[in-house]
């Protein structure tokens, strides 16, 4: 089997499980993009067995700390293992959940959401694309889905060098159906709409913040299907407002209002310009926006950006108003948010008092030694008295 030599230090011995250019002393063997390719260290020990890319700045993913090939029994294995734990979590319904999960499942690249009988899948490194008929297979065999959506449009692809489509692989398309997930129904077309389902790692959150909803007027930024607004509405919210730029999602929130019969205010607009416009009548403000940045090198923008939507958020609450606030980007760690968010309340001249903190659903599991596994976090603050 082709392999790399990894060199001295590499992030590798402290239990990561990818490989950079910069780490690697040597190839052997000739590997050839998407293959499966020995790991070694500078003293020709084996390090495990990985998949091999050289056009990604991540040239290695370690997927086994022995040798381990991609073939059938690997996928049904290692798929069915990933199931069972979303069985045996408490209180997670694994028929609506991310059952499958990169490298926090130890298949590199490859997700799968499911929602119900239908299954969304990604394949965002080569290996994984390249093998996609053996994980149609494996996923047939151990859930026998009507359907099976490759959702391959994420511009996550590019690094790897793949082009982005959408394909239907097993069964028919299933069009626009529905799913129920905090006692709320939503609609969802898994070849033709706008996101990939739902946002599974939200769902948790969603009813933690709506807890805290009842009598409340709510302002929900960056709705994309309603999901924050539909949840506090239900709970007994006093007034909801959705805001999105997009005017599919925004549909898409109105239609679910309509589905569970739930009176929301759906408003497409441009949510920084609309904080800025909005009159301070909120008792709870939720900002829930996508990534701001993809890279390190737009970090410091993206934090500017947080910084101004938490500010126009402040400004619109009065004494013992709520304010949640998320970010789902794992180069701004935890600590860099908060931090972002003492700071906006400081330039507001506002106090706050931390209620909540929130993290991604327990579908989405993190690997300790794996930080970019620990992507969305969130916290839940209270506006008090100022001192």
């Amino acid at each position: 089997m082709p392999g790399l030599i990894i060199s001295p230090r590499a992030r590798i011995f402290h239990g990561h499980e990818w490989v950079y250019a910069s780490e690697i002393k040597k190839a052997f063997g000739n590997p050839q993009p998407g293959d499966v390719i020995t790991l070694k260290d500078f003293r020709d020990r084996p390090l495990g067995t990985g998949i091999y890319n050289p056009a990604s700045q991540i040239v290695a993913r370690r997927f086994s700390r022995r040798r381990q090939d991609l073939d059938l029994d690997f996928f049904t294995r290692r798929i069915q293992q990933s199931l069972n734990l979303r069985k045996e979590t408490e209180g997670l319904d694994e028929t609506l959940a991310r059952i499958v999960w990169s490298e926090s499942d130890g298949i590199p690249g490859l997700i799968v959401d499911r929602y119900g009988d239908h299954l969304c899948v990604q394949t965002t490194t080569l290996a994984m694309d390249m093998r996609k008929d053996i994980i149609r297979d494996a996923l047939v065999a151990i859930l026998n889905p009507k359907s099976i959506t490759l959702r391959n449009d994420s511009p996550s692809r590019k690094a790897e060098g793949m082009e982005q489509y959408i394909e239907l692989i097993h069964g028919e398309n299933p069009g626009a159906f529905i799913v129920e997930a905090n006692g709320l129904q939503y609609e969802i077309d898994l070849i033709d709409g706008q996101k990939t389902g739902l946002y599974l790692d939200q769902l948790q959150a969603h009813a933690e913040v709506a807890k805290m909803a009842k009598g409340l007027r709510v302002l929900d930024c960056f709705t994309n299907q309603g999901g924050f607004a539909l949840a506090c509405a239900k709970a007994g919210a006093a007034k909801v407002t959705a805001v999105d730029i997009s005017a599919s999602a925004c549909a898409s929130a109105r239609k679910n209002a309509e589905l569970n019969n739930l009176d929301i205010e759906v408003i497409e607009a441009n949510v920084f310009d609309f904080l800025k416009a909005a009159k301070p009548e909120y008792d709870l403000i939720i900002l829930d926006p996508p990534s701001f940045t993809k890279n390190k090198k737009t970090l410091n923008d993206a934090m500017r950006g947080y910084k101004e939507i938490h500010l126009r958020a402040l400004k619109l609450l009065d004494k013992g108003g709520f304010l949640s606030t998320f970010c789902c980007s794992h180069h701004a760690s935890r600590e860099l948010f908060l931090e972002n968010l003492a700071s906006a309340s400081v330039d507001a001249k506002k106090a706050l008092r931390l209620v909540a903190e929130h993290s991604q659903r327990p579908d989405h599991p993190i690997m300790v030694t794996l930080p970019e596994t620990s992507y969305l976090k969130g916290f839940t603050s209270q506006l008090i008295a100022t001192r």
